[in-house]
């Protein structure tokens, strides 16, 4: 199964806005597992996920600043079990 979640054009800005908030839930998502477990290697593990996402927020924010508006974003989800 597929979800669509972003398809469409943006400015700068609202790209930008997007995308973080997007990875910013991530994050989240990510902090909040950390608080609820004691694994060590699984704090470990989720704090360089975290670490990877700053990162490609960081590299996403330059490629938007770098290339002329409108930028084309398209996203979506794959599930399969």
């Amino acid at each position: 199964m597929t979800v669509n979640i972003i398809k469409g054009t943006f400015n700068k800005v609202e790209a930008i806005s997007l995308l973080t908030k997007m990875i910013d839930v991530k994050i989240k998502f990510q902090e909040d597992k950390i608080h609820l477990t004691q694994n060590e290697e699984d704090i470990k593990m989720r704090e360089m996920r975290i670490k990877q996402l700053q990162k490609e927020l960081f590299e996403t924010r330059h490629f938007i600043d770098n290339h002329p508006e409108p930028i084309s974003i398209k996203a979506k989800i794959e599930l399969s079990a």
